[in-house]
């Protein structure tokens, strides 16, 4: 059981950016050409003209998590029960290839003292996601974020994707998914809220 929280202080909210300072579009454009031009296609047709600059803006565009305010508040009523929020949309891009994986995430936690806005679960999962990325790391990632800003009893992150650099090129394996999870605190070690969170996330406890 958690303690009563009433008798805490509201913690001011907490601004989370990430530095996108360094995009240079310009520089981004000049490169997106040579790349085409290496592999053989013009940009000189008037279907293709526009090309490098769209690729650069799609790019930094995948690459630039929005701010949020991480909002929490006390738990007042001593919630000690699983918080879920399932099948948050997810899309990143493979840092080997440079090709985006898409998929959803589930992300729980067991509240302490203080509980989340639920919308911040899915900004932490965009925050993550928006960089190239491995999705064994990003699952981690955000399992430990939560637990260090959250301090909750329990985290647990399920995420399931589809690789467009396996499903479109070397072995090919159309349909094929990649499911990682990362499991702290109560979620790993009690058996109980462990089975619970995975029978939730639609998963075998």
């Amino acid at each position: 059981m958690t303690q009563n929280a009433t008798d805490l202080p509201a913690a001011p909210a907490v601004r989370v950016v990430r530095d996108t300072d360094g995009v240079d579009l310009t520089a981004a454009e000049r490169a997106a050409t040579q790349f085409l031009h290496a592999l053989g296609i013009r940009t000189d047709s008037e279907s293709l003209r526009r090309t490098p600059a769209r690729m650069a803006r799609a790019y930094a565009e995948l690459f630039s998590p929005r701010p949020f305010d991480l909002t929490t508040f006390p738990n007042d009523e001593g919630y000690d029960e699983l918080v879920l929020a399932r099948a948050i949309p997810l899309r990143s891009v493979c840092e080997h290839h440079l090709l985006p994986f898409v998929g959803t995430a589930h992300v729980g936690y067991l509240p302490g003292r203080r509980i989340l806005g639920l919308s911040k679960l899915a900004r932490v999962v965009e925050h993550f996601a928006c960089r190239p990325q491995v999705q064994e790391r990003l699952t981690k990632q955000v399992a430990d974020w939560l637990q260090e800003h959250l301090e909750p009893q329990g985290v647990g992150v399920v995420i399931e994707a589809e690789h467009t650099c396996m499903t479109l090129r070397g072995v090919q394996a159309t349909g094929s998914t990649t499911l990682t999870s990362t499991l702290l605190g109560a979620l790993r070690t009690d058996a109980r809220s462990r089975g619970e969170f995975l029978a939730l996330t639609g998963l075998s406890g």
